[in-house]
């Protein structure tokens, strides 16, 4: 027996020496793309031109900037900051102007990189080895790709400041009164940040509330003493800034004030309802707040907090909402499958435009154009963070997966720890990340135009001759023909015109709805095909510019869709300035189509639905031909985008999983999950 124990150990050493090598090139891959992202920020400003770039830094120690001027800071409106701010920025106007611009780019990229260390350095316990290695460098990459830095990097604002000085106090500075000096200059700085005082009472820190409080009176009332007439305009004349900078009902502001302005609620039953919502977020936000810190849970309570305060400001700007990034260290829902849905949820919130998470339709503009503030509020005061206590916060209930299918070839697939899961995925996750996907797919068809419509014309049209010249070659070019003999019969062009304009989006979304709902297992692996074809078809885009047959001028076609071109027009061709109509090759309405016609026909269970499946790219590539959309090798690189994705996905994954898990974890689908997530293991 000990002769086997022996012999156990060298392999056990030798693994743990590979896991551990890896762990250490991950975290050295980590830290390079935070090194990238930080100098990427650093170029993207530098090298703006003057006059577009650190705006509001000009705007306060510039030449003609607010705080060289006699008279009042606000006396333009333009300096937002407290009385505070700008007494501690006064000095700053006698240093160079270029190096000024250098050394504050400078030193914000360096204050985000030690915001992001303390954050890592506070997650809340249980931490593993490799997720003490690994936040670091994913906390700073987050941040140096949130919206609230990239704005304050291109504006010159100081609004990291104050968010990093209270993770300090918190997390590092020694000492319950250094702890609220700290917090109480960042407060002077932002005045919502005094919220943070009764956090602290609240969780037995009496003397650093205490700090926190008469450190901001001080900073406050000596600002008051060296600037009487300016601190009189701001707390009084401003109410604590209202007024200043943008308006207060643009859709920078995320507060509930700039909320309840576009709503177009004003004067003082705005006022009333802003007072009355914001005492109810701040109540429940530093009861929840307390008690995540009393749960051991510190960093959660600081981002709960941060949050609230947000809300409950009059004015909130974009580089303001750093708070609501914090929040993402907050752990939501039982199973492991759901446990992706707020972190992710988060990061887009604090990452994306909010055109981009939303569909631009009128009805859901409210949402929309509030979308940053109603995560702050969410978070503030409703999602659930889970408690230390809960059995599933450090072992959430594991999935349930598919037993693997061997492959044909030995080394697929490549990626074997992408076992397919039986449970269904979370819904809202994957509308947001359909959402994105498509937002992007959306950007991307209209950049390959290059930003130039005409250069985008001559380039599309030249590849528009060489297809044609390769298609008579081969004795394929049949789209004028089909096309003219199409608009002699009403009916069918009129069938087609419809089906064109139909069927390219429903048709997809309904077999993803199907399968999600009946095949769980199938609508990952369709999914994940189609994701995989729509991006090297994007490349294409990319990287072949075609103009479709209708926007050749002297061929003839006939746009039975958008009417008659006027080729006269230099950008005629963009329609709108919403897409890019020289994004034929490969065509995704045919490629899509194909798409649905392969999963119905591989996966559905009678003869007659696998035959009404095939029928849909039949239809799909009669219309694009039909209708002067497209050319036939235009579909020919729409169902080689479509193979490769199907390709792909074998390679990376294998095989279609099956429908039965190998060994169902015990208590697997006795819980519920955030937003309705539940276990189905229904057949493939």
């Amino acid at each position: 027996m000990s002769n086997v124990e022996h012999r156990g150990r060298p392999g056990e050493a030798f693994a743990g020496a590979q896991a551990r090598d890896r762990l250490k090139a991950a975290r050295l891959a980590l830290w390079a793309v935070a090194a990238m992202l930080a100098v990427r920020q650093l170029t993207a400003v530098l090298g703006s031109p003057r006059g577009e770039r650190l705006t509001d830094l000009e705007t306060w120690v510039g030449p003609a900037g607010v705080l060289h001027v006699t008279g009042s800071l606000y006396d333009s409106t333009r300096f937002t900051g407290t009385p505070f701010a700008g007494l501690v920025l006064k000095p700053l106007t006698s240093a160079a102007e270029q190096a000024l611009g250098w050394g504050w780019t400078f030193g914000t990229l360096l204050l985000v990189v030690a915001l992001g260390l303390v954050a890592a350095r506070a997650l809340p316990p249980p931490v593993s080895r490799r997720t003490a290695l690994l936040a670091a460098p994913v906390a700073i990459s987050l941040l140096m790709l949130s919206l609230p830095v990239r704005n304050t990097l291109w504006l010159g604002q100081t609004s990291v400041i104050p968010v990093l000085l209270v993770l300090l106090g918190c997390f590092v500075v020694r000492g319950q009164r250094a702890g609220g000096l700290c917090i109480g200059v960042a407060a002077a700085l932002q005045p919502t940040v005094l919220l943070f005082a009764p956090l602290l009472w609240f969780t037995g820190r009496g003397r650093a509330a205490v700090s926190a409080a008469g450190t901001f009176a001080a900073a406050t009332a000596l600002a008051w003493a060296a600037m009487p007439h300016d601190s009189y305009t701001y707390w009084v004349h401003h109410m604590a800034g209202v007024g200043l900078g943008g308006k207060a009902d643009a859709l920078a502001n995320q507060s509930l004030h700039g909320a309840l302005l576009r709503l177009d609620l004003t004067g003082p039953l705005e006022i009333a309802v802003f007072l009355v919502l914001g005492a109810v977020v701040a109540t429940l936000a530093l009861r929840r707040a307390v008690h995540y810190a009393r749960d051991g849970q510190l960093l959660l309570a600081v981002a709960i907090t941060g949050c609230a305060a947000v809300a409950v400001s009059p004015t909130t700007w974009q580089h303001q909402l750093l708070w609501v990034l914090l929040a993402v260290v907050g752990r939501v829902g039982s199973r492991a499958s759901g446990r992706y849905v707020w972190p992710v949820a988060v990061v887009l919130v604090t990452t994306l435009p909010a055109k981009m998470m939303l569909p631009n339709m009128p009805a859901v503009y409210p949402l929309r154009d509030n979308i940053v503030l109603l995560a702050a509020v969410a978070a503030a005061t409703a999602v659930p963070f889970l408690s230390r206590a809960s059995p599933y916060y450090a072992s959430p209930v594991p999935a349930e997966y598919a037993k693997p299918v061997p492959a044909r070839f030995r080394h697929v697939p490549l990626l074997p720890f992408l076992r397919r899961v039986l449970t269904r995925p979370n819904l809202l996750l994957e509308l947001l990340l359909i959402r994105v996907t498509y937002a992007v797919y959306q950007q991307v068809r209209l950049a390959a135009t290059g930003g130039n419509n005409a250069e985008a014309r001559a380039t599309a049209e030249h590849h528009g001759r060489l297809i044609l010249d390769v298609e008579q070659f081969l004795r394929i070019d049949i789209e004028h023909a089909v096309n003219h003999a199409v608009v002699t019969i009403d009916w069918l062009r009129n069938f087609f015109d419809f089906y064109y304009e139909s069927f390219h989006f429903v048709v997809p979304l309904g077999v993803l709805a199907v399968l999600y709902w009946r095949r769980p297992v199938d609508y990952r692996w369709a999914r994940t095909s189609l994701g995989f074809a729509t991006l090297l078809a994007l490349l294409g885009f990319w990287l072949f510019p075609l103009a479709p047959p209708r926007l050749m001028p002297g061929l003839g076609f006939i746009d039975t869709v958008h009417g008659v071109q006027d080729f006269s027009k230099p950008d005629y061709g963009t329609l709108t300035a919403l897409t890019n109509q020289y994004a034929a090759m490969p065509s995704l309405h045919f490629g899509w189509s194909l798409w649905c016609g392969v999963a119905i026909a591989v996966i559905a269970p009678r003869w007659w639905m696998k035959a009404l499946g095939l029928l849909h790219p039949l239809f799909t590539v009669s219309a694009i031909v039909a209708t002067g959309n497209h050319w036939v090798l235009d579909a020919a690189g729409g169902a080689a985008v479509v193979g490769a994705g199907f390709a792909l996905t074998y390679l990376l994954t294998g095989p279609r999983g099956a429908d039965r898990a190998a060994e169902p974890p015990p208590g697997a689908g006795a819980d519920t999950e955030l937003l309705g997530d539940r276990s189905l293991s229904r057949g493939a």
